[in-house]
């Protein structure tokens, strides 16, 4: 005869069930952290090259978007209006760890970038044990998606928004004040946008999500297009500049990944229906 459990050993059950979630989450934090620290590490042991070409890169006005602006400023006949020659805003350290710390945040947020894919695959086999049925078959390579979005917005992020952000807001001019900018506002405003960008890039796997719980639909995110819109515009104006332009570049490519986000979600809720009435059939 089976012996039925009886409550404490039940609740023990469940404790145990709790704990051994706690711990697999320790498991994979501790997994992320080192991934994180040896990227960091390589970026710090790199902090020549890292500095001299990517951090100062958007100073210089050799930088790659400098050119292609001036490029485009020939081709459409505007001249040298684009072009930038000179970089007149200077950096300044003003504490005696300034350089240190800024070296040490350069670490830290070319660490995470560097580990995303890594990190994002400790995040991703965290959540998956949880997923029934052929939820996990029908969102295989989603770590593969998440990191090339990620970088794809890393990418924008740097070479369009952060040069854009660098030109107006170190060439303000208020009266005869000289724009001497601190190294640790430089690197904020760089990296900011950067990483804002290469999560706001997050937009489609976020949304199959959803739609894969049940919490958004097609048509609601349909419903709900303006309202992204004028949020997406808001986050624009936080992470760039407060002009138009780089507020719509900003704006554009998020409505874009939110439409794609649509077609995902509406390709999900098909294939939850054609199972269902698989299933249905099958019952009857």
């Amino acid at each position: 005869m089976t012996q039925t459990p009886m409550k404490g050993q039940e609740d023990k059950q469940e404790e145990m069930g709790f704990m051994d979630h706690l711990e697999e989450l320790r498991k994979r934090l501790f997994f992320s952290l080192i991934f994180i620290l040896t990227a960091a590490t390589v970026v710090f042991v790199s902090k020549d090259w890292v500095f001299n070409h990517l951090i100062f890169g958007p100073r210089n006005p050799d930088f790659i978007t400098f050119r292609a602006w001036c490029a485009l400023s020939h081709m459409t006949g505007a001249g040298d209006a684009l072009c930038v020659t000179d970089i007149t805003y200077e950096l300044i350290n003003t504490s005696m760890l300034g350089n240190f710390s800024a070296h040490i945040l350069v670490s830290a947020i070319g660490g995470f970038i560097l580990a995303f894919p890594l990190t994002f695959g400790q995040f991703w086999r965290f959540i998956k044990p949880g997923l029934h049925g052929g939820e996990a078959t029908q969102v295989r390579g989603v770590t593969w998606a998440a990191s090339v979005l990620f970088f794809m917005g890393v990418t924008f992020g740097y070479f369009v928004i952060a040069p854009l952000s660098l030109q107006f807001l170190g060439h303000y001019e208020i009266g005869d004040v000289q724009a001497r900018i601190a190294l640790m506002s430089y690197l904020k405003t760089v990296a900011s946008i950067t990483l804002a960008a290469g999560l706001i890039f997050q937009v489609p796997v976020i949304i199959h999500f959803l739609a894969k719980m049940g919490l958004v639909t097609p048509a609601g995110l349909r419903k709900f297009r303006k309202h992204t819109l004028v949020a997406t515009l808001i986050v624009a104006a936080i992470i760039t500049p407060p002009d138009l332009t780089s507020q719509v570049l900003v704006a554009m490519p998020v409505l874009g990944l939110y439409e794609i986000g649509i077609l995902q979600a509406k390709r999900i809720v098909r294939r939850q229906k054609a199972e269902e009435a698989k299933s249905s059939r099958s019952e009857s």
